[in-house]
């Protein structure tokens, strides 16, 4: 079963895409930059990021704890500390494979970041049919 998450963004059915979709066990995070927080240093915008992230996961059954991958996007390659300090602060325990990438541009030519995430909820968690 498939349950397509929407951030609200009006460019969703213009565009076609979802800010999460959800197939069975697993959530994949579309690329989200920190809307609203396009005045912030580095660390400012990574951790928008994650406060929009949190809320995507949480519609969809998931938390921080079952992401198991990140990718980052950076415009300033010296972001990458900065930046990877933030992540570590959400991510220090349960460490999803991650990957860094230093980009050219991003949508917005405020934004020094981007991040998508893939999370599997744990098959204890997810609700089956009712047994009589």
């Amino acid at each position: 079963m498939r349950k397509n998450i929407s951030g609200g963004s009006p460019y969703e059915p213009i565009i076609g895409f979802s800010r999460a979709v959800r197939v069975g066990h697993t959530v994949h995070l579309a690329g989200t930059g920190p809307v609203g927080a396009d005045n912030e240093d580095a660390a400012g915008q990574t951790r928008r990021i994650f406060a929009i992230a949190e809320k995507a996961l949480a519609e969809a059954g998931a938390s921080f704890n079952d992401v198991v991958r990140t990718r980052l996007y950076l415009t300033h390659a010296e972001d990458w500390e900065a930046i990877g300090r933030v992540h570590g602060e959400f991510f220090g325990q349960t460490r999803p494979a991650a990957t860094m990438v230093v980009v050219a541009k991003l949508l917005n030519p405020a934004w020094r970041i981007e991040i998508e995430m893939e999370a599997v909820i744990p098959e204890d968690t997810v609700p089956g049919p009712s047994v009589p």
